[in-house]
């Protein structure tokens, strides 16, 4: 009964704390229109890749500047720059202490915080997350999408079924004395829901190596002939015949295939 009632709940649900944070938008096979044309027709591995998760964006425009050893950060609209250790999203905590019951008032998240390590700060989307038991979040960089050369984002696993708390991802900077922008116009990073089952120890060390050509067993070879020999001597072979079987098992709603859905619910 437990197990129905979960598969009956949303995969994940996203809570908005921050009023002026823009929902999550279900991720994009064509990488939000950059994936070229031909690897979007015929790259069914990349448009699977790309379109897995969803998008979580800043909540405001900002920008941070890093000299080496100080990091500083400002917004839209304000002149200054300030000194950043930890920083509340703007008028964010009055927001917050005017909803929260009386004995989480002044614990609202702080939006920006910079790490002891040099370069690393820490950017929160402006949402708490929650996954169906046994689920959790990945947030990585958008997978496919062209992103600044100003700084790295550090991938990370948060067991958001078991943890309520926000969905933020870390960032190193990697250029100084530069201004940062970032834009709730484009993704900051990418959720992926993943089951915990695919990271736990006994998953990961269910796996072994086939060390040479000789060891390998007819059933093999036959896996390798149909998808390698077979297609490149077919001489009625059509082009991208692995992306459209993929589709095909998708719009006949094989097991493992869930329909593409293009917008997110959203409560406001």
């Amino acid at each position: 009964m437990i197990e129905e009632q979960a598969a009956n709940e949303p995969l994940v649900t996203f809570y908005r704390f921050v009023p002026e944070a823009r929902a999550p938008q279900r991720a994009d096979r064509s990488a939000a229109g950059t994936m070229p044309a031909r690897a979007f027709r015929y790259c069914e591995a990349l448009r699977l890749a790309s379109g897995f998760g969803w998008y979580l964006f800043p909540p405001l425009d900002f920008s941070l500047m890093w000299d080496g050893s100080e990091m500083l950060w400002t917004w839209a609209g304000e002149p200054s720059w300030y000194p950043l250790k930890s920083a509340q999203f703007p008028d964010f905590s009055v927001v917050f202490d005017r909803s929260a019951p009386d004995d989480i008032k002044g614990f609202s998240p702080p939006f920006l915080g910079a790490l002891i390590e040099p370069g690393i700060v820490q950017i929160w989307s402006g949402f708490v997350a929650r996954t169906r038991p046994g689920w959790s979040l990945l947030v990585r960089p958008c997978p496919n999408l062209p992103r600044s050369q100003n700084w790295e984002a550090y991938e990370g696993i948060i067991e958001t079924d078991r943890w309520f708390g926000p969905v933020f991802i870390n960032l190193r900077l990697t250029k100084t004395d530069v201004p940062i922008q970032f834009t709730p116009e484009f993704p900051l990073f990418q959720a992926q829901a993943i089951p915990r089952s695919v990271y736990a120890e006994e998953a990961l060390g269910a796996m072994r190596v086939v060390g040479s050509l000789d060891d390998m067993a007819e059933a093999d070879w036959d896996a390798y002939r149909r998808t390698v020999v077979k297609p490149n001597t077919d001489p009625d072979r059509r082009r991208g015949q692995y992306a459209t079987d993929t589709r095909k098992r998708e719009r006949d709603g094989e097991p493992g295939f869930v329909p593409h859905a293009q917008e997110p619910q959203v409560e406001e």
